[in-house]
């Protein structure tokens, strides 16, 4: 996968943070939608945290390879 690729997909998953963290009741944050946008924001976060670790990975690789 291109670098852009990854950075754009990371993108998304903080648009998608910004987005749910608007849907989510502060009052009663595990009534109703605010628990689906929970989930959401969680989801996008392990979404990141998966793209990191994959590039990561590829610059082990890379160095690796190199050697």
């Amino acid at each position: 996968m291109k670098k852009t690729f990854i950075f754009i997909l990371i993108f998304l998953a903080l648009a998608l943070i910004a987005y749910n963290v608007t849907l989510v009741d502060f009052s009663n944050p595990f009534e109703g939608d605010s628990t689906i946008a929970l989930i959401g924001i969680v989801a996008s976060l392990c979404a990141i945290v998966l793209l990191l670790i994959f590039i990561t990975s590829k610059k082990i690789d890379k160095k690796l390879k190199k050697n």
